[in-house]
C-alpha cells in the first residue's frame, strides 16, 4: 500500500476544504476503496475521514419523500420503519447485499462509489485494463466474462456496476445531494449519476472533483407493490449475475404504473424504460410480461461467457413480475 496521510473532518465544510488536496480522496466505511489500496489500485495521497459528519439522519422530504443522510449505514438505511414501510424495494435491495458485518460499516454514500469487482480491474490482465490505466486495453473482451456487461457497454470497457442499493434507487427515481468546492449543493438524478463507459470507463459518476454526497433524497413511492430479486452463484455475500427491481400497479386485472430496473447487466444500474413503456395499460398476464423482457433485452450483446445473461435476466423480469402482481392481487 502506498503511504498516505489522513484527517478526520468535524463539519462538510472542514471536509470539502481538506479535499481540496491533490490527492485527496474521501473515505467512510472504506470497504471498498481500502481493499483497492491494498491492491494500489487505488493511491490517494490523502484520506478525508467523514464517516463522523452529521449526515446520518433520515427526514421528510418535499411533498411525502425521504432524505436520507450519506453517512448512515447499510444496515441501519434498510432497518428504519419508514424505508421498510413505504420503500421495502429499497430495504430488500440493501439486505441482498454483502454480509451483516459489512452492512454495519458500509455507507450510503460509499455505495454509491463503489467500484466494479472485474477481476481484470483488480489485479490487471494480458490486455490491460482502461479503469486501471486509461488506453491500456481491456482484458475482459476476450477473456473471462462471466459476469460481465450485456447493455450499455463499450469496447473500451464491459465491466458492471455492482450496486444492490443503487438499482432499487432506480426504480424509485431517486436523486444524489451533492455539496461542491463552491459550498455549493446540486442534484443529480440516479440515472444521470453513473456514467456508461464509453471511451472514458475510468470517469465513473458525474461528481466533479472534491464533490462530496451528503443524501440521497426519495420522492413520494408511486402506488403498486414493490419487489427485489437477486441471482447469484451462492445465496449470501455474493454480487448478482442478474438482479431486478420492480415496482408495479395493476388495476381491474391492466397495469396501469410500471417501474423496471436491472442491476449486474451494465455499467451502471439500468432502468429500462422501454419494459416499462411495454407493460403499461396491458393486462397483467406472463406474454405481457415476456414481451416486456425482450423490450428491456432488445439491444443486449453477449461476449461469450455471458451469453446466458439475456436470457437470465428475461426470466428473471418475468419472476419478478408474477410474484409483485400476485402480492397486488393480495392487497
Amino acid at each position: 500500500m502506498k503511504p498516505f496521510t489522513y484527517e478526520r473532518a468535524t463539519d462538510t465544510r472542514g471536509a470539502i476544504r481538506a479535499a481540496r488536496r491533490s490527492g485527496a480522496r474521501y473515505i467512510s466505511g472504506g470497504t471498498n476503496l481500502l481493499d483497492l489500496m491494498k491492491l494500489e489500485v487505488e493511491r490517494p495521497n490523502h484520506l478525508v475521514d467523514i464517516s463522523r459528519l452529521p449526515l446520518r439522519s433520515i427526514e421528510p422530504h418535499g411533498d411525502g419523500g425521504l432524505r436520507i443522510g450519506s453517512q448512515l449505514s447499510n444496515s441501519e438505511l434498510a432497518a428504519d420503519g419508514q424505508v421498510r414501510a413505504r420503500y421495502p424495494l429499497l430495504a430488500q435491495a440493501l439486505l441482498s447485499g454483502a454480509s451483516g458485518q459489512l452492512r454495519n460499516k458500509a455507507s450510503v454514500g460509499g455505495n454509491l462509489l463503489q467500484r466494479t469487482r472485474c477481476p481484470y480491474f483488480y489485479y490487471d490482465g494480458p490486455a490491460g485494463c482502461n479503469k486501471r490505466e486509461p488506453g491500456s486495453g481491456c482484458s475482459a473482451i476476450d477473456g473471462f466474462n462471466r459476469g460481465h456487461a450485456i447493455l450499455g457497454a463499450s469496447d473500451a470497457c464491459i465491466a458492471t456496476n455492482p450496486s444492490d442499493m443503487a438499482v432499487a434507487l432506480s426504480a424509485l427515481a431517486a436523486e444524489i445531494e451533492v455539496l461542491g468546492t463552491d459550498e455549493r449543493l446540486r442534484r443529480i438524478a440516479i440515472d444521470d449519476f453513473h456514467r456508461l463507459p464509453g471511451d472514458t470507463p475510468h470517469i465513473e459518476t458525474a461528481l466533479e472533483p472534491g464533490e462530496l454526497i451528503t443524501a440521497v433524497l426519495l420522492p413520494p413511492p408511486i402506488d403498486g407493490r414493490q419487489l427485489y430479486r437477486k441471482v447469484r452463484d451462492r445465496a449470501s455475500y455474493e454480487f448478482a449475475l442478474v438482479s431486478v427491481g420492480v415496482v408495479v400497479s395493476v388495476v381491474g386485472g391492466r397495469i396501469r404504473a410500471a417501474r423496471v430496473a436491472f442491476g449486474g447487466v451494465a455499467h451502471k444500474p439500468w432502468r429500462s424504460y422501454e419494459a416499462e413503456h411495454s407493460l403499461v395499460d396491458r393486462p397483467a398476464t406472463l406474454r405481457t410480461f415476456q414481451e416486456a423482457a425482450d423490450a428491456a433485452m432488445a439491444n443486449a450483446v453477449g461476449r461469450g461467457d455471458n451469453d446466458f445473461k439475456i436470457e437470465l435476466a428475461k426470466r428473471t423480469l418475468c419472476r419478478t413480475l408474477v410474484d409483485a402482481v400476485a402480492m397486488e392481487g393480495r392487497a
